[in-house]
């Protein structure tokens, strides 16, 4: 990625969510009323335009702002609204690297607008973005609620959009820092998935030091527990390990109940990380002391037969040393991905969504990979 883009994109470290002013639920402040809003739907240009939304229906408040559904009057069109708190003394980064996206496997800011509180000093950002029926988490949990496993076939097609859609914002320079099943959402009708919420992420600067306590604890990488503050996207790549995990257990592949614990429940699985390992997290450790533990084997962790070859792909992905995963590139040459790239391709009887599609910006950090992506019978 360019300098240019990089010192566009670069805000200062954002606040820990204690910080930020909580939202409970959204006010019908919108309802069939005219708004002007900024218009991101043309790549490369913006515009003002007024449109009118109506139906307002809440999904969901996290840390950093709330979420809703309704519809644009004009187009008819779901959107989702995510409503957050716009502190004047900070500039609003998830905003910002918004922008910046524009891919299929990423929620997508087709509007914005400003919008005012209880007091006039109350002033609150809104993001409009596609509509997506469900996370990840949801559709996981339906399966497990009716005591089924994740398809294969399906759990094959999401794990590929999701190491793509990691490929494409790692190659923009953006870590997102808190990948879990609730922020990845699909359309499971369109076999369509994309990665949300990017209230935590961040361009990293080489030399510039980020916090070491982000990410949502279940899917943080080892290098976090370790302190390390000078990470790379690396990190991301683990979080995505621990998400296909859960898909095929039901429950958190490594659910500690604190960072200490955290790093046990990781231990259990890998076994007791080495002198070498420990420095490649966090080369400040001079030394780590922690009874030997063997590493268990991955056909065990799991209660259901697996497919070998996803195995073979996590062993990959979940290790240690950052500089040792697999690059989300290279994750979708892996031949766990090979039947996806059959031009007879199904999923639930139809063909699934366009996988093969890449941009010169998707590929630009890896050239050399062009010819392998892409099949030699796909035309766009």
């Amino acid at each position: 990625m360019d300098s240019s883009k990089a010192k566009r994109l670069k805000t200062t470290e954002r606040r820990e969510p204690t910080e930020e002013k909580c939202i409970t639920e959204p006010p019908s402040q919108f309802e069939l009323k005219k708004i002007i809003v900024q218009d991101f739907t043309k790549k490369g240009t913006t515009e003002k335009k007024a449109l009118t939304f109506t139906g307002e229906k809440f999904v969901g408040n996290g840390a950093f702002g709330v979420v809703y559904q309704t519809k644009i009057v004009e187009t008819g069109e779901s959107v989702a609204v995510k409503k957050v708190f716009q502190d004047k003394r900070y500039k609003n980064r998830e905003f910002q690297i918004l922008k910046a996206l524009d891919h299929q496997n990423v929620i997508k800011m087709k509007y914005a607008f400003l919008s005012s509180g209880e007091t006039d000093e109350d002033v609150y950002l809104n993001v409009v973005m596609d509509y997506m029926p469900e996370s990840l988490y949801d559709l996981s949990q339906s399966y497990a609620k009716r005591k089924q496993v994740f398809p294969n076939t399906l759990l094959k097609l999401y794990c590929y959009q999701m190491f793509r859609g990691l490929a494409y914002i790692h190659g923009m320079g953006i870590c997102h820092r808190d990948i879990k099943p609730q922020n990845i959402l699909v359309n499971n009708s369109a076999y369509l998935l994309r990665i949300c919420d990017f209230g935590s992420a961040k361009q990293l600067i080489e030399g510039e030091p980020n916090i070491s306590y982000i990410c949502s604890r279940y899917y943080r990488a080892p290098e976090l527990i370790f302190g390390n503050t000078s990470y790379t996207t690396a990190l991301d790549v683990w979080s995505i390990g621990c998400v296909i995990g859960e898909l095929l257990l039901n429950e958190p592949l490594f659910p500690g109940d604190s960072n200490s614990d955290q790093l046990i429940e990781i231990i259990k699985i890998l076994g007791t990380p080495s002198n070498e390992q420990v420095r490649n997290m966090n080369p400040a450790m001079k030394e780590f002391v922690f009874p030997h533990i063997q590493p268990y084997p991955w056909k065990k962790v799991f209660k259901i037969e697996v497919d070998p070859l996803l195995i073979d792909l996590l062993s990959k992905v979940l290790v240690y040393s950052p500089q040792k995963r697999v690059d989300p590139l290279e994750a979708l040459l892996h031949p766990y991905f090979d039947e996806l790239r059959d031009r007879n391709f199904k999923v639930g009887g139809k063909p699934g969504p366009n996988l093969f599609d890449f941009s010169s910006d998707e590929l630009s950090s890896r050239p050399d990979l062009a010819s392998k992506l892409v099949p030699s019978w796909y035309s766009s």
